[in-house]
C-alpha cells in the first residue's frame, strides 16, 4: 500500500472519530441550549463527508485505479501530497472557523481560502486520477 493512501486512510479514520465525538457532544444536554447543535451541524458534516468519505475515496483511489505508466504507476505523487495536503488544509479551515459567526470579516475570507483550497484538491485529484480511468 503507498504510504499517500495510508496517510489518506489514516486521515480519514482521524475524522471519523472527530465527527463521531462531535456528533455526541452536539446531541449532548450539558447545556441545554440548541445554538451549540446549529453552529456545530456544518463543522459535522463536513468532517463526516469531506474528512472521512471524500479521504477515505481518494486514498483507495489512488492505491487501486489502473497503472498511468510503469514509470509512474499512480500518476504524479507531488499532486497526490499536494491533494492531500490542499484538501486537509481547506477542511481544518472551516472546521476551525465556521462556527464563529462573531468573527466577521476574517471568517469570511477564512472560509473563501478554506473553500477554494478544497476545490483545488478536487480538480488536483481528478487530474492526477483522470488518465488512469480508461477502458480495458
Amino acid at each position: 500500500m503507498p504510504i499517500l493512501t495510508r496517510w489518506f486512510i489514516k486521515a480519514a479514520m482521524l475524522y471519523l472519530v472527530a465527527a463521531l465525538i462531535l456528533s455526541i457532544a452536539m446531541q449532548s444536554p450539558l447545556d441545554g441550549q440548541e445554538p451549540l447543535l446549529l453552529l456545530m451541524w456544518p463543522t459535522y458534516l463536513h468532517l463526516l463527508v469531506v474528512g472521512w468519505l471524500t479521504q477515505l475515496i481518494f486514498g483507495v483511489a489512488f492505491w487501486l485505479f489502473p497503472k498511468h505508466s510503469p514509470a509512474h504507476p499512480r500518476g504524479s505523487d507531488l499532486l497526490g501530497w499536494a491533494t492531500f495536503f490542499l484538501l486537509n488544509l481547506g477542511l481544518m479551515l472551516r472546521a476551525i472557523v465556521e462556527p464563529w459567526p462573531t468573527l466577521g470579516t476574517p471568517r469570511g475570507v477564512l472560509l473563501v481560502l478554506g473553500a477554494a483550497a478544497q476545490l483545488v484538491a478536487g480538480w488536483l485529484f481528478v487530474i492526477n486520477t483522470w488518465p488512469r480511468v480508461r477502458e480495458r
